[in-house]
């Protein structure tokens, strides 16, 4: 039996037993959309997401979609290439999914289409997709499930 490292940022950070074939197919292809995404924070859609970017957030509009792009792309890329770190890249994502929020929250309170989000219906539902994000961040990297748990 091997045996755990006690130290709670040694269990984070190390390798990780691997996982399903589901879960790896679930993880790669959330990678892929997350990094298509990213690279059309970059390019063609960067007016949408810029209907996301919430009032209160001090930055220019435009940088803010630059940014997550660059980031959404690094995601992506961590999500498909550091099975070995899954668990904290699939922490690291999920939380990503949940700081994003307030602005697909922001389009709907303020009523910015993007995106073929034209009716307040549809923005509405969208919020509900984000939560998906999450649980499928964390179950496709078993996040949630090899999470580093206190020792005896």
């Amino acid at each position: 039996m091997t045996r755990q490292p006690r130290n709670f940022l040694a269990r984070l950070a190390g390798p990780q037993p691997a996982t399903s074939k589901p879960r790896t197919v679930a993880r790669v292809v959330l990678g892929a959309m997350l990094a298509f995404a990213g690279v059309s924070h970059l390019t063609v859609s960067r007016q949408e997401f810029q209907a996301q970017v919430p009032e209160f957030v001090p930055l220019d509009p435009d940088f803010v979609v630059l940014a997550s792009g660059a980031v959404e792309i690094t995601l992506g890329a961590a999500l498909i290439l550091l099975a070995k770190r899954r668990v904290p890249v699939g922490w690291v994502v999920a939380l990503f999914f949940v700081a994003v929020f307030p602005g697909n929250l922001s389009q709907w309170l303020n009523a910015r289409d993007g995106f073929g989000l034209d009716t307040d219906a549809k923005r509405f539902a969208r919020l509900f997709f984000q939560p998906a994000l999450v649980a499928a961040a964390l179950w496709s990297t078993a996040a949630w499930r090899d999470r580093p748990r206190k020792l005896p």
